[in-house]
């Protein structure tokens, strides 16, 4: 009787297949000691400025901190672990600045859960931590206002949304305001230059300090997700190949026919070309290059900050623009191109920026940044350095 009971049973879990079978949950991840504070086991900035980054992690079996904002300096430290599972390195004193990082976890590359300062990215993979002394701070200054606005572009046929930083007590009301247009480089979203970049901090402060004239300040996206120039659809080795141009005459169109447009209609703006300014950074700074030499009587300023440039990725319309030095010295109030020395990405395309510019005869502001390579320690001080240029 038992033997039938057991092939019974047996015929009918065959027949079910495995619903018949009772699910085994997976475990919890372990939570630390509710009776320690959470300062004990999160990544923090001490009084001297060095860093002490920490990782809850008991089960793990090796853990590691990479710090550096690129493959070139980046640096790999290994951590150690107490009696309670939390992984620790503490770093020397540093000097203020916002610094990038993340946790390798048994081969297993994880951003800080500890901390809510993480890259903005489209693939978000890395943390971040700011020492406080620098320009980058909140400072107790008048604050402007950081607005998210969100539009159709019928460029585009989507719904998209752009960043304004509009400066202190701005209401719209008197003198129309100059306006300056940022594109934030490859992989990352408009966040990266509000939260990576600062540049509500830099207005904020640079203002305060008599430094920079008012201006809107608005951040577009540089990727414009259309079917055919989706960024994660391309190997890294093609986007220079179709990639870039696709995706930059897109943007293009979108600036001009979208973005511009709304601005000038929703806000008390400069619509004057010396009104105007536009940059970017990275693949941002070929953005800038692309829609400022393709349209240069909309602009009186331009700056690429190690951007990407028609040595690598052609562009007709700049290549055309770039033959004609009397227009561009007769519109342009300053054109900026900067790069890190050791920039081993868009390195290649400045120098090639650069030699055209000089062959051309036409003026530009150039700055090569010592043993920097292409990173935020660039593009910030470039950045201030630029705005504290325009509408003057």
């Amino acid at each position: 009787m038992k033997r039938n009971i057991a092939c019974l049973t047996l015929a009918i879990t065959a027949l079910l297949g495995s619903a018949a079978i009772p699910a085994i949950a997976a475990p919890f991840p372990a939570t630390p000691d509710l009776s320690v504070p959470v300062s004990q086991y999160v990544t923090q900035v001490n009084a001297d400025k060095s860093i002490t980054y920490r990782l809850f992690a008991p089960s793990a079996k090796r853990v590691s901190v990479v710090t550096g904002s690129t493959p070139d300096n980046s640096v790999s430290h290994d951590m150690s672990k107490d009696e309670s599972g939390v992984w620790s390195w503490k770093s020397e004193s540093l000097a203020p600045n916002l610094y990038e990082y993340y946790f390798d976890v048994d081969g297993f590359r994880s951003v800080d859960t500890g901390s809510r300062f993480q890259k903005p990215q489209r693939q978000v993979n890395t943390s971040l931590i700011l020492v406080p002394g620098s320009i980058l701070d909140d400072r107790a200054v008048p604050h402007g206002d950081l607005l998210t606005v969100t539009y159709h572009s019928k460029e585009l046929g989507s719904e998209r949304r752009v960043y304004i930083w509009t400066p202190p007590g701005y209401n719209g009301k008197g003198e129309p305001l100059p306006v300056l247009y940022f594109y934030h480089g490859f992989g990352d979203t408009g966040l990266s230059a509000i939260d990576q970049g600062r540049l509500p901090q830099i207005m904020d402060n640079l203002l305060a300090e008599g430094k920079i004239k008012p201006m809107l300040v608005v951040v577009p996206d540089t990727e414009t997700d259309i079917v055919q120039a989706i960024a994660e659809n391309y190997p890294p080795k093609e986007r220079r190949k179709t990639f870039y141009p696709l995706n930059a005459k897109a943007a293009d169109r979108e600036l001009m026919h979208d973005i511009i447009p709304m601005v000038d209609g929703r806000f008390n703006v400069r619509k004057d070309a010396s009104g105007r300014a536009l940059a970017g950074l990275s693949q941002g700074g070929y953005q800038a290059l692309v829609s400022g030499m393709n349209h240069l009587d909309s602009f009186g300023w331009l700056a690429t900050l190690s951007g990407v440039t028609t040595t690598t990725v052609p562009d007709a319309g700049v290549t055309a623009q770039l033959n004609k030095p009397q227009e561009i010295n007769k519109q342009l109030h300053n054109f900026t191109v900067v790069v890190g020395e050791k920039d081993s990405v868009t390195g290649k395309d400045i120098a090639g920026l650069k030699s055209d510019l000089e062959k051309q005869g036409i003026k530009f502001d150039y700055k090569m940044y010592p043993g920097l390579n292409h990173e935020m320690d660039v593009w910030r001080p470039a950045y201030a350095e630029f705005v504290q240029k325009l509408f003057k």
